[in-house]
């Protein structure tokens, strides 16, 4: 890529904004996102390559051939783009849980939402691109990583919230019932997750089946638990 025609010179996704959807998207729309999508990924072979410390986003845009300025665009700092694909991620669970039938109870629904952003062929989760379980084994070891991760998941499960909020048509601020449900839920996601990406699951299928038991554990403690509360 020639930094003179560089994809990041139009008018960028924001850093919040879902990068996973390609329809409908017209020239600059592609370009940004595949601007977007190359420095994430030259983030993540960096970090991973030479350690967190070492990298500087002047070198992520140097591997990803555009300028200081152009990674500004896009993110915040080295953190925000090593981890755009967890964002990315919580976007698709999000929209997801958006299209579950409305009359199916709310844990149950985020259950779904997560099977369905594993499964997904044209948009593929984390565990099916590369690099992207050695980057959350190293966010433990790594502070400002943990913490850039856990800004990603507390701006996705806040609009897991608001979601089911709007399914139950109640307000989160008065019902603790969708942040409830979202808690215990995605809670059950990260840590899934995480013991995944520290125990070194070699095949694709290993994350789905690895949640699907995890998810399997709480409705289980959750049974077994109902006849001895109140």
């Amino acid at each position: 890529m020639n930094k003179a025609t560089e994809s990041g010179s139009g008018t960028p996704a924001a850093p919040g904004a879902p990068a996973t959807d390609t329809g409908g998207e017209d020239r600059r729309q592609r370009k940004a996102r595949q601007t977007r999508e190359a420095l994430a990924d030259a983030a993540i072979d960096l970090i991973l390559e030479h350690g967190l410390a070492a990298v500087t986003v002047e070198a992520i845009a140097e591997r990803a051939d555009v300028t200081r300025r152009t990674f500004s665009r896009h993110f915040g700092g080295k953190e925000a783009a090593a981890l755009d694909f967890t964002r990315a991620d919580g976007d698709r669970i999000n929209a997801a849980l958006r299209a579950r039938p409305a009359d199916e109870p709310p844990l149950a629904a985020y259950h779904a939402a997560v099977r369905d952003w594993l499964t997904a062929e044209e948009s593929p989760a984390l565990h099916r691109r590369a690099r992207r379980r050695e980057l959350l084994a190293l966010v433990d070891t790594e502070p400002a990583l943990f913490a850039a991760y856990e800004r990603v998941r507390v701006d996705a499960q806040d609009e897991s919230v608001r979601i089911i909020a709007d399914r139950l048509g109640t307000d989160p601020g008065r019902d603790q019932r969708p942040a409830v449900v979202v808690g215990a839920a995605a809670g059950v996601l990260t840590a899934a997750l995480r013991s995944w990406a520290r125990g070194g699951h070699r095949h694709d299928a290993d994350l789905a089946a690895h949640v699907e038991q995890a998810y399997a554990v709480l409705t289980g403690e959750a049974a077994l638990a109902a006849p001895h509360i109140g």
